[in-house]
């Protein structure tokens, strides 16, 4: 049990993000031990920031995370597990890529799935912010609207198929499983379908871009505010 001199007591502000509007924040009062004390003092140090910030980064993941006691849980209730980004994409690697295409789809479908309960499924922003949050790929929309996926989320054919039923949500047909690297080669037929549907665009070498990932320049606007 906790005495008087092991809790430590902090005033957090949550502000609102909406900007031009009025302050809307509100201050939690926050009661913690002296060791998760000792902790956010060190986080603070580590970020060069005040433990307040620090504290509020913590905070905002009630947004987009469930917490028990035994785990951490998505919005849709789904538990979780915490993987390095290399290893996961080393793991997928080891598929073929028919496989990898089926893991797209169901990681794609996923997200959807969690923006749908926020009744969100058709904003691309709190989506991209999703996959930031959930540390699948940073959030990057390039001057031109091209959504900038980072190569280090996963292998081509996974990231091609989870982009499509991210964007799309499958209303202009499912990923095509023959789009693979043997067929697109060896077929002239599903290399022109896969060029004309993926349609795959080079914005810069660490990223992979698609056309029908491309956000209208009005709209591109809107997601950076």
């Amino acid at each position: 049990m906790y005495t008087k001199n092991t809790i430590k007591k902090y005033d957090i502000k949550m502000q609102n993000a909406q900007k031009n509007s009025k302050d809307k924040s509100k201050v939690l009062t926050v009661r913690v031990s002296e060791e998760l004390d000792e902790v956010l003092e060190q986080r603070s140090r580590d970020r060069k920031l005040t433990k307040a910030a620090v504290i509020r980064d913590y905070l905002e993941f009630a947004k987009f995370f469930l917490k028990d006691s035994n785990s951490v849980k998505s919005l849709n209730q789904n538990d979780l597990i915490i993987l390095k980004n290399q290893f996961f994409k080393s793991m997928l690697s080891e598929f073929k890529e028919k496989v990898q295409i089926e893991f797209g789809k169901e990681m794609g479908r996923f997200i959807n799935d969690m923006a749908r309960l926020q009744s969100r499924v058709d904003d691309i922003s709190y989506k991209l912010d999703l996959c930031e949050k959930y540390g699948l790929f940073p959030k990057f929309i390039d001057n031109d609207g091209y959504i900038l996926i980072n190569k280090s989320f996963g292998p081509r054919r996974f990231v091609e198929s989870f982009t499509w039923y991210l964007i799309t949500m499958a209303t202009e047909g499912d990923f095509n499983k023959e789009f693979t690297t043997e067929e697109i080669e060896d077929s002239r037929s599903t290399r022109k379908e896969y060029e004309k549907k993926i349609n795959p665009v080079r914005r810069d070498a660490t990223h992979y871009a698609f056309e029908f990932a491309k956000i209208e320049t009005e709209k591109t606007e809107e997601l950076e505010e």
